[in-house]
């Protein structure tokens, strides 16, 4: 769900299962019926992918099920049969910020399905000046942006609101206060306080 335009905000709705692939991945490529092409490729920091006889091939920011069918047209001028399967081998861009009002800030690694609340009690939980009903996530969009949105940390608690999985690149950061203008405070604070890793992963223009 995209951010309210009056409130520059958005609620997260429910967890999104597609994995979505990232630089740093390791991915097999597999001809079944050309099984000399296979290859095994990293996804490179400029989100392509390298593969013989055909042109360089966008794979960031695609599910490995649509990174398969742009292969397959690719190869369907060179190929009788092109039947391909992408399999992802290694996850290189699972990471996650957690910051604010936590006892310990710090970047995690993605493993299995890491939640919101999972992941401000690995960074200690909360200190006693967090304001636990506008916890705000920063997800990235698929236009590399940063889309914010925001939980209410005490409904989540109370059980009436779901934990939400998060997604590689994902920062969570818990305010003393509310902040008025979101867009306006990632532009000036949130891009300067995270780490490289995490940063990398957005496109920090004009919102």
């Amino acid at each position: 769900m995209r951010p309210d335009e009056s409130s520059h905000i958005g609620v997260i709705s429910g967890p999104e299962r597609n994995y979505y692939l990232q630089p740093g991945d390791q991915i097999d490529v597999k001809f079944f019926y050309d099984p000399e092409l296979n290859e095994t490729v990293t996804i490179r920091p400029d989100g392509k992918i390298s593969l013989q006889l055909v042109e360089e091939i966008e794979a960031t920011g695609l599910t490995p099920a649509e990174l398969d069918k742009i292969i397959t047209e690719r190869y369907g001028e060179e190929l009788e049969r092109p039947e391909v399967a992408v399999i992802v081998r290694t996850f290189g861009g699972q990471k996650v910020y957690v910051g604010g009002e936590v006892k310990s800030p710090k970047t995690l690694t993605l493993t299995g399905d890491l939640t919101i609340m999972q992941s401000i009690i690995d960074a200690g939980g909360l200190t006693k000046s967090a304001k636990k009903t506008e916890i705000i996530v920063i997800r990235r969009g698929s236009d590399y942006k940063p889309v914010p949105y925001k939980i209410n940390l005490e409904k989540l608690l109370a059980g009436q609101e779901k934990d939400i999985r998060l997604q590689p690149f994902d920062i969570v950061y818990v305010p003393k206060s509310t902040i008025s203008n979101v867009n306006e405070w990632i532009d000036k604070y949130v891009r300067l306080m995270i780490p490289i890793p995490i940063s990398v992963g957005y496109w920090w223009g004009a919102n």
